[in-house]
């Protein structure tokens, strides 16, 4: 039987409601991680950062944008604030921003769910230092409608050898 949650109903919170089997995954990874956080299931998509922020009723820069990059022909997961865009350049290497398919292929999940960590495969992860600017911050959760909220520090200790740097304009 599935995990059971609390889904977020407007600013309702509504006890008993089953995850999306995909949210219920990274639910299972992020407490294997360490983590204990919940994943919510939104009635509003969070597939941009503006919708996530608009749902969460958070900063816009408080959403991570889990982002896949290929640098130098390997996959590469770049965690942003969502008022900044990545520089390619800061990423070093041959870099180019990956093609859904080929981000889908390296983390197991769709663009617009793609959470920061709890992937199929363990990837090389990069992290905007101006995350920093926040004490909690909202992911995705591995679908448009799944998120879960989480202190910085904490996410980042669950990441194995994340380097943190300056990386967004």
């Amino acid at each position: 039987m599935p995990p059971r949650e609390r889904a977020w109903h407007g600013s309702a919170i509504i006890a008993g409601v089953s995850l999306h089997p995909t949210a219920a995954k990274v639910q299972a990874r992020l407490h294997e991680r360490g983590l204990d956080v919940e994943v919510h299931e939104l009635p509003d998509s969070t597939r941009t950062a503006r919708d996530a922020a608009a749902a969460c009723g958070c900063e816009l820069g408080q959403i991570v944008k889990s982002l896949v990059f290929v640098v130098d022909g390997a996959p590469t997961m770049v965690l942003c604030a969502g008022d900044r865009r990545v520089d390619a350049a800061a990423l070093g290497g041959d870099t180019r921003p990956a093609s859904a398919d080929e981000a889908r292929e390296a983390t197991g999940f769709a663009i617009g769910g793609v959470p920061p960590l709890g992937h199929e495969r363990e990837l090389p992860t990069l992290a905007d230092a101006s995350l920093r600017r926040f004490e909690r911050v909202w992911c995705a959760a591995g679908t448009p409608n799944a998120v879960f909220e989480v202190e910085l520090e904490s996410l980042l200790a669950a990441l194995p050898a994340v380097q943190v740097r300056e990386l967004g304009v």
